[in-house]
């Protein structure tokens, strides 16, 4: 997919825009933001792709606390909604855009269930395993508030980090379903609300002794 087979768009999806993604059997998520910390730091940009390769970069304004369109799609029950380290991304939506994704996917966690010959569950690592292809990350830590001027190396970025997931995720699954954990994976994934909720509020390590 190169910079010129994605759409940029500003504060939400359009209608048409929402019309196909809502036809999808699942969509690829990913989010850029000023930081690690939701309370923080800022979400500058949504990434989605569906099973057709369309995707989107949707620029989030600073202070813009809304995306209808956008949240009728995140919280679309029939669409499982795919995300590398879902965790973060979910805790953005609700924090930011006041939207409960359902239901998810987590490509970290299934990752981390399904191989466990390898302590290396980055997308990097990942994508470069089951896609036999090597993610560029220089642009990882960058700074993305600058919506309205985002460099194409900036762009290209974004859309890989949502480009492979759902191809990812088909390969995941398989192995889970393989090494009977596919059912565990489901649990987990179930879980990520209530651990995104405990985030927001600022709790640690709450199911410890």
């Amino acid at each position: 997919m190169s910079i010129d087979s994605f759409q940029v768009g500003d504060r939400d999806l359009s209608d048409e825009q929402l019309s196909y993604y809502l036809q999808a059997l699942e969509v690829a998520v990913d989010t850029e933001t000023m930081g690690l910390l939701p309370l923080r730091d800022r979400l500058c940009l949504v990434q989605l792709c569906d099973p057709e390769g369309r995707a989107i970069a949707i620029r989030i304004a600073k202070g813009q606390t809304e995306a209808p369109n956008l949240k009728r799609l995140m919280e679309e029950r029939s669409i499982p909604k795919v995300f590398h380290f879902a965790r973060f991304d979910v805790a953005q939506f609700l924090h930011h855009l006041d939207t409960i994704v359902q239901p998810i996917f987590c490509t970290k966690v299934a990752s981390k269930l399904a191989r466990t010959y390898t302590n290396r569950h980055g997308l990097k690592e990942l994508v470069q395993e089951l896609e036999r292809v090597e993610l560029d990350k220089s642009a990882q830590s960058s700074d993305w508030g600058n919506v309205g001027d985002l460099s194409e190396t900036q762009l290209n970025y974004a859309t890989n980090d949502v480009r492979y997931l759902l191809s990812v995720k088909q390969k995941l699954v398989h192995m889970l379903q393989r090494e009977e954990r596919w059912e565990l994976a489901c649990q987990c994934f179930t879980c990520i609300p209530v651990l995104v909720q405990l985030d927001l509020l600022q709790y640690k390590d709450v199911l410890e002794h």
